[in-house]
């Protein structure tokens, strides 16, 4: 479904994170903003608490988090239909994933411990360990990327799983913690900051802020289920250049398009 909604990107500097939170202003001079447009929309569960998606070879997977609740999706796009799914064990609050040469990485909350699956038949593979929480995971082509709530993201070997690097992200000289569901976007990791409607671009040689997209507009606070329904979900379809975004509990999954600003 097409939409005449417009969402801004503001550049670095507009918004700043204070103590974890996230304040906007109004006064965007000397700031270049860009204008995202809502190309159409998709249904999407609303059972599902959605802490990773990605889309890749047609079709969008899924991890879905809670205790109890907590699964792996192979989801079809058009109609939100379930097309395969594994329900995690109960012990388990599963949190982000990525897909890496055939192979789907899930990572738990709390547990210190996230899952190997083969990309086509879900069949687990194997396990594997990280100290700390899990909250996002994407990859470069190379390094599985991953976040766990503080403003370190971790560049992990997908074999031996050891952390080759780190990288701290600050906005302004400030930590920028809570970063959540991840997306490597055109050299670029996408972020959402967990309980807010921004989604940081993080340049991963710095960690610097290289721009703030503002989804406030996508779906206003009072149309969500609960207080835990926040925008939380970014997947990237290389091969159209397609970005999809939704939250947790959310009806709908959007697809966007940034308008480039040619001045930038």
């Amino acid at each position: 479904m097409a939409s005449l909604l417009s969402i801004t990107v503001i550049c670095a500097g507009a918004i700043a994170s204070q103590g974890g939170s996230l304040e906007s202003t109004t006064d965007l001079k000397g700031f270049h903003a860009h204008t995202f447009e809502v190309v159409h929309s998709w249904p999407h569960d609303t059972t599902a608490f959605t802490e990773g998606l990605v889309f890749n070879n047609g079709a969008l997977y899924e991890s879905t988090g809670l205790k109890g609740l907590s699964s792996l999706r192979k989801v079809d796009l058009h109609s939100g239909k379930i097309l395969k799914i594994v329900n995690i064990p109960h012990q388990y609050y599963a949190e982000g994933m990525t897909i890496l040469h055939g192979k789907i990485f899930q990572l738990t909350w709390l547990n210190q411990k996230g899952f190997i699956y083969d990309q086509n038949t879900f069949r687990l593979l194997g396990e594997f360990n990280y100290d700390g929480q899990g909250w996002g995971l994407t990859n470069d082509g190379n390094s599985l990327i991953m976040s766990d709530g503080t403003n370190i993201l971790r560049f992990l070997d997908p074999e031996t799983f050891r952390v080759t690097r780190t990288v701290s992200v600050y906005d302004q000289n400030i930590p920028l913690t809570n970063l959540n569901e991840l997306e490597y976007i055109k050299g670029e990791i996408y972020a959402n900051i967990w309980n807010s409607d921004k989604i940081a671009r993080i340049d991963p040689a710095s960690g610097r802020i290289s721009g703030w997209i503002d989804l406030s507009g996508l779906r206003p606070a009072e149309s969500r289920k609960n207080q835990e329904a926040v925008l939380n979900g970014i997947a990237y379809d290389e091969a159209h250049d397609r970005i999809f975004v939704t939250g947790k509990f959310w009806p709908v999954l959007f697809e966007i398009r940034v308008k480039e600003n040619e001045n930038r």
